[in-house]
């Protein structure tokens, strides 16, 4: 897989796919990353890449130019040219655990990373084939968007996790129907009064699948009820009922 980033802030994403899994991802060969910095293509001998925007407003906006050519020198070099190209944006729909699957799927991709009050919007028109936002919150740019992202979506791939099953079992994984993980316990069996449950030490494997899926239910519906209203369907654990949040 290929991963393209145009940032103003190269340097900020080479460390960050150095350490842990994105960084044994480039030593076996599974995932190369491309930094193309739109200050390359800025419109001046100083490197400007922002203006002021039109209309007045408080702020500067990325110029058009710089973000369209680095983009397009990208896709003259990239073997998957009609990749998806990626806009981090506050309008962007939503990442989650699917987009990230079918991100995986992809050979290549690029993420265009904002600054400044945002971009001119002729970005969108000319390269970007969607956009997607981690959260209903402001960063200071698209840098650290583009990490998450880049980390949900290779730890994904073949020969990059030492234990592949354990990431397809994951918080959100197809095998939970999209809800929350189930608790965890690991040695020693008791810790300051509190004691592994028992059904997880007897060694009874359907009791502990019923057991697990319980549990994922209880605590998705406590934690986060929201993933849970399009799923209304499903027996509730404990037997108590799904509130009614449509």
């Amino acid at each position: 897989m290929f991963i393209n980033v145009v940032t103003l802030f190269p340097e900020f994403l080479r460390e960050a796919v150095r350490v842990g899994i994105l960084g044994r991802a480039v030593e076996r060969r599974v995932v190369a990353y491309r930094f193309a910095s739109p200050r390359d293509h800025a419109v001046d001998d100083h490197g400007t890449v922002d203006d002021y925007p039109y209309g007045g407003d408080p702020g500067m906006i990325m110029m058009a130019p710089p973000l369209v050519e680095a983009v397009e020198a990208i896709q003259a070099e990239s073997a998957h040219p009609g990749h998806p190209v990626i806009l981090l944006s506050p309008r962007g729909r939503p990442f989650d655990q699917d987009r990230a699957r079918r991100l995986s799927r992809e050979a290549e991709f690029t993420l265009i990373c904002g600054r400044y009050k945002g971009v001119d919007e002729r970005v969108r028109e000319l390269v970007v084939t969607e956009e997607l936002s981690v959260g209903d919150f402001v960063l200071s740019g698209g840098e650290p968007a583009a990490v998450a992202i880049i980390d949900a979506v290779v730890r994904l791939l073949p020969d990059v996790m030492s234990d592949l099953e354990s990431a397809e079992t994951d918080s959100f994984g197809e095998d939970k129907g999209g809800r929350l993980d189930w608790p965890h316990y690991t040695r020693p069996e008791t810790y300051r009064g509190l004691a592994v449950p028992e059904i997880l030490r007897g060694g009874n494997h359907a009791r502990i699948k019923e057991w697990r899926r319980a549990e994922s239910l209880r605590i998705t519906k406590k934690h986060r009820p929201d993933l849970l209203d399009e799923r209304a369907g499903e027996p509730a654990p404990e037997g108590g009922k799904h509130e009614d949040r449509r």
